[in-house]
């Protein structure tokens, strides 16, 4: 089956599953661990998920059973990787990460599994064919949305108050009727305007690939970042941070390894648990100098209420003692 006809087929079932299951969202998933940190939930609180780990399968089964994913049955879900270009990871998600995830859903009941994405600059049909994408589609049994040959009429129009886009921005019609969506993200700075990239930044493939030289040419890039996020919700955030970019990116850069798994239902908080590892490893400038609530993606989405506003406002939860440790570590520098 050819990326195009895999494309459309994936759509009209999504679409057409989304409104046969449409009659309710799930609840967010509580937090739970082996090891529960200091701070018990209240209030305005969020839990983060911390694994130390360099084993992909692991982090993402520990992310999952840690932030008590619940029953998935009859739902259908949709996955938003980071697959701007081809490169390896940290360059782009790592197929065994989505294989891990595609995995997790199944074995909680998803009735279907499609993966959605806008790479760039190159078109999206050869990332995906570079990837092997199409071919692990087929063998695990997910669909795949090429939004880059979305019709114009299946583009969602928002322009919330107050944004700094010209004239709004547009979601892919079925991200927006999605009612569980799973975003997964990578460890790495940006360097083309944006410091890092992260799940907010994970949004900007979900826009046509026609706002991107408005978006680049922005003084108020990373604040519209951040707006996009007003378009959707997603329901689990997944970070591999396995490997990170501490400088450059984002297809290409200088390596750490971080050995580490970041997962919540809270874009600020895992950007800032993910600021904070590149802290630790050691970063470049923009990375280093600011505080982490005052990056301004960060200030934006809080800004918005799409996320905690504070780095008291975020809870660890951890599997082992190495993990706990290594949370105890990281969480000085989110201050």
């Amino acid at each position: 089956m050819s990326s195009s006809q895999l494309s459309k087929f994936s759509r009209r079932d999504f679409l057409k599953s989304t409104a046969a299951a449409a009659a309710g969202l799930a609840a967010r998933p509580a937090a739970g661990s082996l090891l529960s940190r200091d701070k018990s939930p209240r209030a305005g609180m969020t839990t983060v998920a911390l694994i130390k780990t360099n084993d992909r399968r692991r982090g993402v089964e520990e992310a999952m059973k840690l932030l008590q994913v619940p029953s998935l049955a009859g739902r259908q879900v949709l996955i938003k990787p980071n697959f701007n270009t081809a490169d390896p990871a940290p360059g782009s998600t790592h197929n065994d990460t989505l294989g891990a995830i595609v995995g997790g859903l199944r074995s909680r009941g998803a009735v279907s599994v499609t993966v959605g994405e806008r790479s760039g600059p190159p078109e999206t049909k050869k990332v995906l064919e570079d990837k092997g994408i199409l071919a692990l589609g087929g063998s695990l049994g997910f669909g795949i949305i090429n939004f880059e040959e979305l019709a114009e009429a299946d583009w969602v129009p928002f322009n919330p108050p107050g944004n700094h886009w010209e004239d709004g921005f547009f979601i892919p019609k079925p991200v927006v009727e999605s009612d569980y969506i799973v975003s997964t993200c990578c460890l790495k700075t940006h360097a083309y305007g944006g410091v890092f990239t992260m799940s907010l930044k994970l949004a900007v493939g979900l826009t046509p690939k026609r706002l991107m030289r408005q978006l680049h040419r922005s003084p108020d890039q990373r604040q519209m970042i951040a707006e996009i996020n007003q378009g959707y919700t997603p329901a689990l955030i997944i970070l591999d941070g396995v490997e990170a970019f501490v400088d450059g990116g984002p297809s290409q850069g200088t390596r750490a390894s971080a050995d580490v798994f970041i997962a919540g239902t809270d874009r600020v908080a895992v950007d800032a648990v993910g600021l904070a590892v590149l802290k630790d490893l050691g970063s470049n400038a923009a990375i280093m100098k600011p505080g982490i609530f005052e990056q301004e993606q960060i200030r934006r989405a809080a800004e918005l209420g799409l996320g905690v506003s504070s780095p008291d406002k975020i809870r660890f939860v951890t599997p082992d003692r190495a993990s706990a440790n290594y949370a105890d570590r990281i969480e000085k520098n989110l201050s």
